[in-house]
This record gives C-alpha cells, sequence and structure tokens, in this order.
C-alpha cells in the first residue's frame, strides 16, 4: 500500500497500491466521515480500477476530485518505458484513465502534496527519492524547480498556507515556511514517520503516526497532542477533511479508519 486518498466531490476513496488503485467501500462508516455520503462502489472489487496493475508510488486527491500519481507503469501496457517512470500523471474519471502532466521516462516521486494557489494553479510538492530532492510546481505539474535536498519518508502541506511543509526525516519532524526551499526542524513535535494534514471544520488538521505506531495531532499553530495507536507497520496515512476529522492508516490489520486519532478503529479493508 502506497497511499490512501478521499475525494470529496464524489465521496470515493481510494487505495493505491503496488498493483494499481483500488476503490474502497466507506459503508460502514457514519454520516460524519467526509462529505457524509457513505459510497459501496468498492470492497467487492477483484481488481484494481480499469483492471490496471500500474505501481502508483506518489498518490493524492485534489479538493476538487483530480487524483495525481507517479510511480511505474503497468508492465502489460507499457514494457518499452525506459527509464519506468511515470513522472507526474492525473487522472480526472477516477483512475480509469491517466494523462501525462510532466517528467513522463524522468521521474518517479515517491510522495506528492498539493494546495491551492490565489491564482488557480496548484502548487505541487513532489519527493523525487532518486534525486533525494522535493521538486516544486507552481502550474499544477507542468513546469519544475528544484527545492531543498532532504532524506525523507513523508510530506505533506498546510492547506491553508501552500508555502509551509512538513517532511519527515530520520533526525525528526522537519518544517518549511519558504515553499521546501529550506527546513528546519518542527520544535516539539514527536518524532513522525508518517503525516497528513487536511482541513476539518474552519481549521488544519495535522496528524501523525510516530516511529512506535503511536498517533498524533496537532492545529497549524497548536501544540501537538497524542491519541491512540495502530498496529505494526504503517505503510500509509491520509486526513479526511470534511465535518469533522477522520484519519485512514493501512497497517498490520489492513486499511482502518477512525474518527477519535486512533482511540478507537472501524475495518474498511481487513487484512
Amino acid at each position: 500500500m502506497h497511499g490512501l486518498g478521499y475525494d470529496p466531490t464524489t465521496g470515493r476513496t481510494y487505495a493505491a497500491t503496488h498493483h494499481g488503485v483500488w476503490l474502497l467501500s466507506t459503508e460502514e462508516l457514519p454520516d460524519t466521515y467526509g462529505n457524509g455520503t457513505p459510497d459501496t462502489s468498492g470492497g467487492e472489487e477483484t481488481q484494481p480500477i480499469a483492471g490496471r496493475a500500474q505501481d502508483t508510488m506518489g498518490f493524492l486527491v485534489t479538493e476538487t476530485g483530480l487524483l495525481l500519481g507517479s510511480g511505474h507503469p503497468d508492465p502489460a501496457e507499457e514494457p518499452s518505458l525506459s527509464p519506468a517512470n511515470l513522472g507526474l500523471i492525473s487522472s480526472t474519471d477516477g483512475a480509469e484513465t491517466w494523462d501525462t502532466v510532466s517528467l513522463r521516462g524522468e521521474t518517479d516521486f515517491h510522495d506528492l502534496a498539493a494546495a491551492p494557489l490565489p491564482s488557480g494553479e496548484l502548487r505541487i510538492y513532489g519527493y523525487d527519492a532518486e534525486r533525494g530532492t522535493i521538486r516544486v510546481s507552481d502550474t499544477s505539474g507542468t513546469t519544475w524547480i528544484d527545492g531543498a535536498a532532504l532524506q525523507m519518508r513523508d510530506l505533506t502541506t498546510d492547506p491553508g498556507n501552500p508555502a509551509r511543509v512538513f517532511a519527515t526525516t530520520a533526525a525528526g519532524l522537519m518544517v518549511s515556511d519558504d515553499a521546501a526551499q529550506t527546513f528546519a526542524p518542527a520544535i516539539g513535535a514527536p518524532a513522525l514517520y508518517l503525516v497528513d494534514a487536511a482541513t476539518a471544520s474552519t481549521e488544519t488538521d495535522i496528524v501523525g503516526v510516530d516511529t512506535q505506531g503511536n498517533v498524533w495531532h496537532s492545529t497549524a499553530e497548536g501544540p501537538w497532542i497524542s491519541g491512540g495507536t495502530t498496529q505494526g507497520i504503517v505503510e500509509a496515512l491520509t486526513v479526511v477533511g470534511g465535518q469533522s476529522p477522520w484519519i485512514l492508516v493501512s497497517d498490520d490489520r489492513g486499511v482502518m479508519a477512525s474518527a477519535d486519532y486512533g482511540q478507537n478503529w472501524i475495518a474498511l479493508l481487513p487484512r
């Protein structure tokens, strides 16, 4: 499992994996989840969306329902792409089809984050793991500049402040206030392994999982507060905004959902 994402325009929840993008049923969740409309289109599927087994490494769903991804193609579809890197790709039909945005055959983004700019464009951050560099686009992914060189595992941006970026590293949580050009330690933050952020009600909710599997959460300016725990290796984390915050994780139990920062969990897809 590489990533999880929620589309507020359709109510669909996605899991991006080593073998394609899948839909997850949320019919077991209450109407406080997302836009309040349970989605039953996933859960019984026996294959990824469109039968496409691309290795979707970087993955996110924007507030407008645009899916962004990166990684490696389905070998059956593009056996001759070399290097076998998809660059930045996008989908407007729920992963049925994908279009190349940029950097095809060049870059494999292991993580993606994005926030809207006043211009109407998306600012996209992509972690180029091969180069160990965060790349930044202010043109919705069509052109890029290099940001900081950083050995990191996960990144997210503050949806209310596109210039603020959080990155998890072996030295602890790092934060940038200049659009990933420079980073400094996030004072008072736990040693997070994964981190994500979304807008819930009217404020930014930042959630992370530390190296021991503990869940932590904070507002953009507030202190970090401990929550519940995960189980085993956590492969992916996302925060679902809306009327109240929910978090999704993929751990040893499967894909799990929580409305109280990990104190209680509901299984969306048991392992």
